[in-house]
C-alpha cells in the first residue's frame, strides 16, 4: 500500500494534477524508499498507454518530431518525457528540447525532461518507472525521446511498445544507424528534413539494408517528413497505429511487455550489484584487499574472490 502522504499525490496525478505528477517524477528520479512506493503503486495500474520510443542522432529534428507527433495523436492526454544529455543544472539544453516541443505539442501535453547526469545505469533504471508513473497517471500515448545514438539510447528505446529510428540525408546515419544497432530494434524509420537533396537516397539505402536484414512478420516502413513545416507526420502517426495494430493483433505486444520486465529486473540487479561494490571497494574491507593487492601480496584474481565472499555475506541488522 501507498503510504498516506504519497496517497493523495497519486490520487491527485491519476485526476490531471500536472504538479502532483511532477512531483511524484522528481520522487522516482531521487531514488530511495519513496521511488519504492510510487514505483509499486504504478506497476498496478500501468499497462494501458502505448508507449513510443523516438530515437536518432543529435540534430535530426527528433523534438519536433515529438511535439508534432503529440499533437497529431489528438489524444486528451498525450505525455513526452525527454531524455536530456546536459547537466540539470544548466538546463540549456532542456529548455531547447522543451521550445522545440511547446511550438507544436499543444496545451493538452505533458512534457518532462529527465537529465542523464552521465550515469546511464542509472538513467536506464528511472525511466521504466517514469513511463509507468506517466501511464498510471492517465498519459496516452507516451512518447520517450532520447539523446542521441549510443548503447543507452539503444536500450531505452527497446524498451518501449514501438520505436521510431529518425535519420536525416546526407549524414551517413542509414550507415551509423547500422552500426548503432538500431536496425533491428526499428519499427518505423523516418527521413526527416526531407525537403533537402538525396532525401529518396537515404530512403534508399535504409530500403536495401531492410532488404538485406528484415526479419520476421514487420518490416518496417520508411517515412518522408519535414518535421518543421509539419509535413508527412500524418503519414508518420499512421504508420505507428499500423504497427500498434499489428502488436495487438500478432500477441507480440505481450511478449514485448514481458520480456521488458524480465529486462527491467536484471538491470536493476546488476545497477544494485554494481552500486553495492562500489561501496565495498570504497570502505575499510574494499581499501584493505586492494591495498593488498597493490602490495603484490594478493593477486587481482585472490583480491576479487575475497571481496565475493564479503559481498555474499549477510549484511548486519540496522538500529
Amino acid at each position: 500500500m501507498t503510504s498516506p502522504p504519497l496517497q493523495p499525490l497519486c490520487e491527485a496525478a491519476r485526476a490531471g494534477d500536472r504538479r502532483a505528477l511532477g512531483r511524484l517524477l522528481t520522487l522516482v528520479e531521487r531514488g530511495g524508499s519513496p521511488a519504492t512506493e510510487v514505483a509499486q503503486w504504478a506497476h498496478r495500474r500501468a499497462g494501458q498507454a502505448r508507449v513510443l520510443g523516438i530515437t536518432g542522432a543529435p540534430g535530426a529534428g527528433k523534438s519536433t518530431i515529438v511535439g508534432r507527433l503529440a499533437a497529431a495523436s489528438h489524444a486528451p492526454r498525450p505525455a513526452v518525457l525527454a531524455i536530456d544529455p546536459s547537466s540539470p543544472l544548466t538546463g540549456g539544453a532542456i529548455l531547447g528540447d522543451r521550445i522545440r516541443m511547446d511550438n507544436h505539442v499543444g496545451t493538452g501535453a505533458f512534457v518532462r525532461s529527465m537529465a542523464t547526469r552521465g550515469h546511464g545505469g542509472g538513467l536506464a533504471v528511472a525511466v521504466p518507472d517514469a513511463v509507468r508513473v506517466l501511464d498510471a497517471a492517465g498519459c496516452d500515448p507516451i512518447l520517450v525521446e532520447t539523446v542521441g545514438v549510443g548503447q543507452v539510447e539503444v536500450a531505452i528505446a527497446a524498451a518501449t511498445d514501438t520505436t521510431v529510428v529518425v535519420v536525416t540525408p546526407g549524414w551517413g546515419d542509414a550507415v551509423q544507424a547500422n552500426k548503432a544497432g538500431l536496425l533491428e530494434i526499428a519499427d518505423v524509420f523516418v527521413v526527416n528534413k526531407a525537403d533537402r537533396p538525396d532525401a529518396r537516397g537515404a530512403r534508399r539505402d535504409l530500403e536495401l539494408m531492410l532488404d538485406f536484414g528484415h526479419r520476421g512478420d514487420w518490416r518496417a516502413p520508411i517515412v518522408l517528413t519535414t518535421a518543421t513545416e509539419g509535413t508527412g507526420i500524418d503519414d508518420l502517426w499512421a504508420e505507428i497505429e499500423r504497427h500498434t495494430t499489428h502488436l495487438h493483433d500478432s500477441g507480440e505486444l505481450r511478449l514485448r511487455r514481458r520480456e521488458r520486465l524480465r529486462t527491467e529486473v536484471a538491470d536493476r540487479l546488476d545497477f544494485g550489484l554494481r552500486t553495492r561494490i562500489r561501496e565495498l571497494l570504497e570502505g575499510p574491507a574494499g581499501r584493505a584487499v586492494l591495498d593488498r593487492v597493490d602490495h603484490r601480496e594478493l593477486s587481482p584474481a585472490a583480491g576479487a574472490y575475497q571481496l565475493l565472499a564479503a559481498l555474499a555475506a549477510p549484511e548486519p541488522p540496522k538500529n
